[in-house]
């Protein structure tokens, strides 16, 4: 019985192992958000510090020696901002072109009167299981002359099938069929009732779908190791990569001016990760209203 609620009074009294049970979980929450965001917090504070404290271990919880010469050093560094355009574009480009194609598959295999739709369906998820490799996908890049230009950062990661199969089951739970049928028989055809019907009333998983291409996309540096030559077109995140790796190379140099060029690395390393998380974060907020319902409600019911 002592594991059991007690009503009392029209309440529900917790038993005990409930109320440790509960306790438990508010403590390790609690340590994981530590050891989640405590990261981002000391980024942060060692962007203002002076890097020769941080390099010592000397911050920890508070800046040190507040300085904002790590910000004028990155607002100062063109190839920075030659970046961060670069990553805009890819980002926004590729965000529209993955919800284009996401929906256009996932509509058409939620709807039961597609021919074929079971093998379809089965076909894409194969893809998540295997795939052709690198070397055979990089040279299909090349043979279709997207090597080195801005399509080969966009079409090759056109669609996820895991968002597609996501936004199709959102499709298959969340819009009724009575409503397209509906649609249908006011004179609306495919296209009508996905764009004036069926999209409407699916914010939740756009939202969803936005977020998770955009910050695929922002993040994205592999790709332009491999398909990208001239450095006008690089991303933000390979330069930030260039730069985390500098200090590797300094090593190997003649030592002249080594010091400062280790300290300018140092200091230039956290603001930029911090710059390259501002838009990232500030997206969020954005879509967190959405995100657990597109996510929950997409994710079941196959």
């Amino acid at each position: 019985m002592n594991q059991l609620h007690v009503r009392q009074g029209g309440h529900i009294r917790e038993s005990a192992g409930d109320r440790a049970f509960q306790a438990v979980i508010i403590v390790m929450s609690v340590l994981l958000m530590i050891v989640v965001a405590y990261p981002l917090y000391f980024t942060v504070i060692a962007s203002f510090s002076k890097p020769e404290d941080v390099l010592l271990g000397r911050v920890l919880f508070w800046p040190r020696n507040i300085s904002f010469e790590s910000y004028q050093m990155v607002i100062a560094e063109q190839s920075i901002w030659m970046g961060y355009g670069n990553t805009l574009i890819y980002t926004v480009l590729g965000t529209l072109i993955n919800l284009a194609l996401t929906t256009m598959i996932a509509y058409p295999l939620s709807c039961k009167e597609t021919p074929f739709r079971g093998p379809i369906t089965f076909i894409a998820s194969f893809t998540m299981l295997f795939s052709g490799g690198l070397i055979p996908t990089y040279l299909l890049v090349r043979s279709l002359g997207m090597y080195n230009t801005i399509w080969a950062m966009l079409l090759p990661t056109g669609i996820t099938t895991y968002n597609m199969l996501v936004m199709k089951n959102f499709f298959q739970s969340s819009i009724p069929a009575e409503l397209k049928e509906a649609a249908h028989l006011d004179g609306c055809n495919d296209f009508q009732t996905l764009f004036r019907v069926v999209l409407p009333l699916s914010g939740s998983i756009i939202a969803v779908m936005v977020l998770f291409y955009a910050v695929a996309h922002w993040n994205e540096y592999f790709n332009a190791l491999i398909y990208l030559k001239d450095r006008a077109r690089m991303p933000l995140q390979v330069i930030l990569r260039e730069i985390l790796l500098q200090n590797q190379e300094l090593a190997a140099g003649d030592g002249t001016g080594l010091y400062e060029k280790m300290m300018a690395a140092e200091t230039m390393k956290y603001a930029i990760i911090i710059v390259a998380s501002v838009p990232v974060i500030c997206l969020y907020p954005l879509v967190q209203k959405h995100f657990v319902k597109g996510v929950m409600v997409g994710a079941i019911k196959g």
